[in-house]
């Protein structure tokens, strides 16, 4: 399964899958994860999606960009 790190709240992080959220412990994801994040539960613990998340901000980029354009008077 894969996870969005959605916001941290103090000692956990609030992950989003499938539209529900979960708490988990922060100290038990990688300590370079990051809001907006993607993660995937393996049997050795967290692992982030780099390619995933950086396409992911790529295309959210893109979009605010566009949208802004269209403001644009």
């Amino acid at each position: 399964m894969i996870y969005t790190i959605d916001r941290f709240e103090g000692d956990f992080a609030v992950l989003e899958h499938d539209g529900g959220f979960t708490d988990f412990l922060r100290d038990k994801l990688p300590p370079e994860a990051h809001e907006g994040d993607l993660l995937e539960w393996h049997d050795d613990g967290w692992h982030i999606l780099r390619e995933d998340t950086d396409s992911r901000r790529q295309a959210l980029a893109e979009r605010r960009r566009r949208l802004l354009e269209g403001n644009q008077s």
